[in-house]
């Protein structure tokens, strides 16, 4: 059993960047095969990202955020704003043993970038 998060984006090829530039994210499946695509599942490490291509209000408040594991917070950060994303401040040393910076995919979507200290 596990969780797969899905992301529903009216602009598929821009947060499929984003995911990729910044995370090293591979295409493992793509819906349909040919023609213009509904589904792609993303890898990143051995956890797994779907993305949807549809509309969607992208004004909602998210009201979950995703938090990707990496080894190095601060060596991504510079990654974010050319992949498309919005960085909300430096990263932090949290009281947990964590480091942790809160960025922005091109859809708004709060991603945390966390690194084991």
């Amino acid at each position: 059993m596990g969780i797969q998060p899905i992301i529903i984006t009216p602009d598929l090829p821009a947060v499929q960047a984003f995911y990729e530039q910044v995370f090293g994210a591979t295409e493992v499946f793509r819906y349909p095969e040919q023609g213009e695509v509904f589904y792609k599942a993303l890898r990143i490490d051995e956890s797994e990202l779907g993305l949807v291509a549809e509309d969607a209000d992208l004004s909602a408040t998210p009201r979950i955020a995703l938090d990707i594991a990496v080894t190095d917070v601060d060596a991504l950060l510079p990654l974010v704003e050319p992949a498309g994303g919005r960085v909300r401040g430096p990263a932090n040393d949290m009281p947990w043993g964590r480091r942790v910076a809160h960025v922005f995919d091109p859809d708004g979507n709060p991603v945390n970038l966390t690194q084991q200290l």
